[in-house]
């Protein structure tokens, strides 16, 4: 039976390329681990990038998962038919196994026979060529090779079908992109799906829906600019499922698929308004509420700085949506909203399950929180309404906006009621300068890519096993790792423990690990399973996110840890360490900021225990 449902679809990929040989690992956490480059997991190479860079993955060279994935730069077009903030990518990978012939022989199989995709609908994009690379015939060779025909085959240029590097150098390539004939658009906007295929997406652009591609990751971007060929040639496959779910359900948003349709339901129940005045409205609630339960489940709590500011914006932006919508249970609707998100997804996604009442409560603070703010937000608009002739500075109902969560909309009503206009112009102005700037603020907080590997970075990942070990050793074994991230200048780390940490403790810590660092320890790493690693003692916060197998990392007598890696052949690489921080994080947690100093600069890692 083919696919059609959205957990169907997901089951059968999964189940495709298991039986293609490719160990089944889970999705990561939306926070990144120990990248300090980017807020939240965007692709699911992400948690792979020292895997590709060759580090040898616990399950072995080809593995496959679905990934939940969070995108913020277009929070605000969410509400239109197509932008999601958080999605599932289902993705593959070989990492230095099998190359162009399997990636495109086993992607053809699954869309065309096991998602039963028209092969008359099927179309592909290879790379076109230029001065840093060549025309990749070779895919286009095998995609004919496999069926496709040259009619719906087009060649694209490095804007369209290349990858990376994620910095300035490193790992990048072609790719091959995969598409779904939907036809002009008609002029009332829908697609016309039954109209016959033509020509490929380098000639019908508009006509033609990406749904996958194969990144053929085959080059090293060296500093002088130069591509040369890498050593270890990768595949990274990425299918966006709620769009293969809208393909296959032939409907025109992944609004209206069957995981989405029955969220949407959940709020048109809620207010009087007609579903076609509701549509936006309801579509931004559904999205930042499902957004935001994950990324609560995942450790993340309202803030005012970087994942924290994300989840308070979404979670404000889904309440603003549900007044105007006039529902009038505000003060339970957060937590209603978190409900219905369970019912959809809580049997694939089980930390919803288990992290259920710590969603709810959150989701509840804040909705209360916010009340008092648009309280005070309104006190504010009556000081400028009483300062303004007969119109509102657009800066003015920015400042609404962005400081009290305003929008436009409340705020032109708010001055119709006082007989006033809003200078719209000048607001727009003032919030696309805005957007501009967190656009930007997001590219500088990618440029350094998905993750870097360095010398000083790894000895700082190393340090933060040390310092674990340490905290427990002083603290109590109640102290457990709930976050870290990792600069090339400093560690961050976020631990459980109720109370400020004395002088003396912090002195005691930091002594910990300097003696761990004079020992010249040497560290090595050991593949097993999850029971072998926590019969070992292993320290690890196991559950969910760790696969049959994985890797435990040996600091002498000091540490024993699961983690992905990378860390120096020896502790006395780290030079010396210092605490400079130690501070609240939230409720409960605490964070210790440090640094080590001296050391070589360039560090031998880790090695596989013999």
């Amino acid at each position: 039976m083919t696919p059609r449902t959205t957990a169907d679809i997901r089951k059968a990929y999964l189940d495709f390329y298991a039986s293609k040989g490719h160990a089944i690992i889970p999705g990561a956490s939306l926070v990144p681990e120990n990248d300090p480059t980017v807020l939240f997991t965007t692709a699911g190479m992400h948690p792979l990038v020292p895997y590709l860079m060759g580090q040898a993955h616990p399950m072995g060279k080809t593995v496959c998962n679905v990934q939940l994935c969070v995108r913020t730069q277009d929070i605000d077009e969410v509400g239109d038919a197509s932008h999601l903030t958080m999605f599932e990518m289902l993705g593959r990978w070989s990492m230095g196994d099998y190359f162009k012939e399997g990636a495109i022989t086993m992607s053809y199989e699954f869309m065309t026979s096991v998602l039963g995709i028209p092969k008359e609908k099927f179309a592909v994009t290879c790379f076109e060529g230029d001065s840093d690379a060549p025309r990749d015939d070779e895919s286009a060779a095998i995609w004919k090779k496999v069926g496709v025909p040259e009619e719906r085959v087009g060649f694209l240029p490095k804007a369209k079908n290349w990858w990376g590097p994620a910095g300035q150098t490193g790992p990048c390539g072609p790719d091959t992109e995969m598409f779904y004939w939907v036809g002009p658009t008609t002029p009332d906007g829908l697609r016309g799906v039954d109209s016959k295929p033509q020509g490929n997406p380098a000639t019908h652009d508009a006509e033609w829906l990406e749904i996958g591609n194969d990144v053929l990751i085959q080059y090293d971007k060296q500093a002088d600019g130069s591509f040369a060929p890498l050593k270890q040639k990768n595949l990274d496959e990425g299918l966006g499922l709620e769009r293969l779910a809208c393909v296959l359900q032939g409907v025109g948003s992944v609004y209206d698929t069957d995981a989405f349709r029955p969220m949407l339901e959940a709020v048109f129940a809620k207010t009087k308004k007609s579903e076609a005045d509701a549509t936006r409205d309801a579509r931004i609630i559904v999205d930042h509420f499902k957004a935001a339960s994950f990324i609560i489940a995942d450790g993340v709590r309202p803030g005012n700085v970087d994942q924290g500011y994300v989840l308070r914006r979404l979670i404000r932006r889904a309440i603003r949506s549900a007044r105007k919508l006039e529902i009038q249970e505000l003060g339970g609707f957060s937590a209603y909203m978190a409900s219905v998100v369970r019912a959809q997804y809580g049997d694939f996604y089980t930390q919803l399950e288990t992290k259920k009442s710590v969603i709810e409560e959150t989701l509840n603070r804040e909705e209360e929180a916010f009340m008092k703010t648009l309280a005070e937000g309104t006190k504010h608009f009556q000081k400028i309404a009483e300062k303004s002739s007969t119109q509102i500075a657009g800066i003015d109902a920015f400042h609404l906006y962005d400081t009290y969560g305003f929008p436009i909309e409340m705020t032109k009503e708010m001055a119709a009621e006082s007989g006033k206009t809003i200078d719209e112009a000048g607001f727009t102005k003032a919030f696309e300068e805005h957007q501009a700037l967190s656009r930007a603020g997001a590219e500088k907080k990618f440029a350094g890519g998905l993750a870097d590997h360095g010398g000083e970075t790894t000895k700082l990942h190393t340090a933060t096993h040390l310092l674990n070990a340490a905290l427990k050793k002083v603290l109590g074994d109640h102290v457990n790792q709930k976050g870290s991230n990792i600069t090339a200048e400093r560690l961050r780390f976020d631990f459980n423990h109720p109370d400020k940490m004395t002088p003396e403790q912090i002195k005691k810590v930091e002594d910990l690990v300097n003696d761990a660092i004079k020992a010249d320890a040497p560290i090595s790493y050991s593949v097993m399973t999850v029971d072998e690693a926590k019969a070992a003692g292993a320290i690890g916060v196991f559950g969910d996110k760790y696969g049959d197998k994985v890797k435990v990392y040996t600091m002498g007598s000091f540490s024993k840890e699961i983690c992905g890696g990378p860390h120096v052949a020896k502790t006395g690489m780290l030079g010396s360490f210092k605490i400079q921080k130690e501070e609240s994080s939230s409720s409960g947690v605490r964070r210790i900021k440090a640094v080590v100093s001296g050391g070589p600069k360039e560090v031998e890692v880790a090695v596989e225990a013999a």
